[in-house]
């Protein structure tokens, strides 16, 4: 007993905790994760095609080839001119170069090309002038300085180069250079690094300094009478290779930059045309959940868009309505099924009461007479009760289809007709043998037409005539049944479909009938999408010589 009472001590805190109001999901959120997956399937094109566009080692190698083309073709120049103008001819089968005519006249030929310099040598690799050694006063020789670096391109313009460079290294083997250790003469090894390619020519050498400015040599042989008396290494910095890809690379960066800004402002506006209403709909349904938003629950402003958003809103405004609405009708259901289960309740406790005090045998027979049918109409009441609280369940459950009315209504006329007693109503069918098909279920259907026609029986003069009719209007099945009984009071028209509401001809025993006949029929028909009126029939004088019940359907 004791561990009885420790488990439901230990269990009564989590069951409160599973009983306590769940807080809903947005109300955690500070970013909405629709903004990020928005921002995320948006951006991602745009930085492929960044990543796509930055990969510039095709244009860079395009770029050096071009250079390398350019200074071949220079080079090429200055040892044609070698060959012609500073070359020894005494002896035609073996010339060679004149080294005091080929120091001076490299010298002027570089010169014009800042950022330049040029050496000669001899077949042998033999280095025998120099552009940038000059001679000094008192035949001491100066070296010209090298160039100097570029001027620096800022910590954005170096971001960018090197940001670029380390990426592209992490992505792709990109286009990389050997680099000259600091204070390394920046001009070639002819014997060491000049390789000959596949057409025999010396291929280009292309290398970085420590400062990272690309350098370009190329090596050309000087000939005269077609034989090669030395070789002119020719070297320039490569700065429009850089300088070009550098620009080329912030053009980029800064059309992607742009893109992004327009890709986040859209993606920021998108989430809150879809992300900012979704989460008002949202709490507009936790206040219908915590019974705070009767009417009204749902922003106007979202109903009236003319999109998705305005659909789920309308749909959620419809559904809130209908759910208050059946609601509403619960309520009222439970309070006529108490108020109507109470009354043969209270008769039958009175009799019972009543009978302990009586001894005469025959009115204890009425009473025991009266407390039997009290209980027969419990067990009507109840049936009907049961019934009609089925019917929305069982019609949400069960799918529809195609139903041909008028074999139906011919079935009921002969069955009609095969049990009506002397002096029944007989059926006056009017309806097409087939072709009134409506979308429905059959069973329920069925429920209908007899509810109307048993209607239309219990209120027919003796050897009286039901007229029942089907016939197609358009998109509509249009069913009616009439009799020539006494008419509705027309105060009472749609009264008669109310819950237990029960207008009965003259001189019926109370009690025969629940009153919910009619109401479970208008509950079909409701949920089928269709319609189900009363009104009187009238003579040409204007007299009540009948009701008329119509039923409409949407054609199948």
């Amino acid at each position: 007993m004791p561990d009885t009472a420790m488990q439901a001590a230990e269990a009564a805190p989590a069951q409160a905790r599973r009983q306590e109001p769940r807080r809903p999901r947005f109300a955690r959120r500070r970013v909405s994760p629709l903004l990020k997956r928005i921002l995320i399937v948006n951006a991602l094109p745009v930085g492929l095609l960044a990543a796509a566009l930055l990969y510039l080692d095709d244009y860079q190698k395009g770029l050096v080839d071009a250079a390398v083309a350019g200074l071949r073709t220079q080079a090429q120049i200055y040892a044609g001119a070698i060959g012609e103008s500073a070359t020894n001819i005494e002896n035609p089968d073996a010339p060679s170069i004149n080294v005091d005519l080929a120091r001076p006249l490299l010298r002027r030929l570089v010169e014009p090309t800042p950022g330049a310099q040029a050496r000669l040598y001899s077949p042998e690799g033999i280095l025998l002038a120099d552009s940038r050694v000059l001679p000094g006063p008192g035949g001491t020789v100066v070296t010209e300085p090298l160039p100097e670096p570029p001027a620096s391109r800022g910590f954005f313009g170096t971001l960018v180069e090197h940001g670029y460079d380390a990426a592209m290294a992490l992505l792709v083997r990109g286009l990389t250079y050997p680099t000259l250790p600091d204070g390394a003469d920046w001009m070639p090894d002819l014997q060491g690094e000049f390789q000959r390619t596949g057409e025999g020519e010396l291929a280009p050498v292309l290398r970085r300094t420590a400062d990272g400015r690309l350098i370009a040599s190329v090596a050309v042989p000087v000939s005269r009478n077609r034989r090669t008396v030395g070789v002119v290494v020719f070297t320039r910095e490569a700065q429009e290779v850089d300088q070009a890809v550098f620009q080329v690379r912030v053009s980029i960066l800064a059309i992607v930059a742009m893109a992004l800004v327009v890709t986040v402002a859209m993606s920021v506006y998108l989430a809150a045309t879809i992300a900012r209403p979704v989460r008002r709909l949202a709490k507009a349904a936790m206040r219908m959940r915590e019974g705070r938003g009767r009417s009204g629950s749902v922003p106007r402003d979202l109903v009236a868009r003319r999109d998705e958003i305005g659909e789920l809103a309308d749909a959620l405004d419809e559904s809130a309505s209908a759910l208050w609405a059946r609601m509403d009708a619960i309520e009222r259901f439970a309070a006529d099924v108490s108020h109507e289960i109470k009354n043969p309740l209270t008769s039958i406790r009175s009799a019972i009461e009543t009978l302990k005090r009586l001894s005469d045998p025959e009115r204890q027979q009425r009473l025991l007479a009266i407390i039997a049918e009290d209980v027969q109409r419990l067990d009507r009441l109840i049936s009907d009760i049961s019934d009609a609280s089925r019917v929305d369940a069982e019609l949400s459950r069960t799918p529809t289809e195609a139903i041909d009315i008028a074999p139906i209504l011919a079935t009921l006329a002969e069955l009609n007709e095969a049990t009506r007693a002397e002096g029944g109503a007989r059926i006056v069918l009017d309806a097409p043998a087939e072709g009134l098909a409506v979308r429905g279920v059959e069973g329920r259907l069925v429920q209908v037409l007899r509810n109307l026609i048993a209607n239309a029986v219990s209120f027919s003069p003796p050897d009286g005539r039901i007229f029942l009719t089907g016939r197609t209007l358009g998109r509509t099945v249009e069913i009616a049944v009439e009799d020539e009984g006494p008419g509705i009071p027309e105060a009472r028209l749609e009264h008669v479909f109310e819950r237990f509401y029960s207008e009965r001809p003259t001189g019926e025993r109370f009690g025969q009938h629940s009153g919910l006949g009619l109401s479970i029929s208008r509950q079909i028909i409701d949920a089928l999408r269709g319609t189900i009126s009363a009104e009187n029939r009238r003579n040409a004088a204007g007299e009540v010589i009948g009701a008329r019940f119509v039923v409409r359907l949407p054609a199948a």
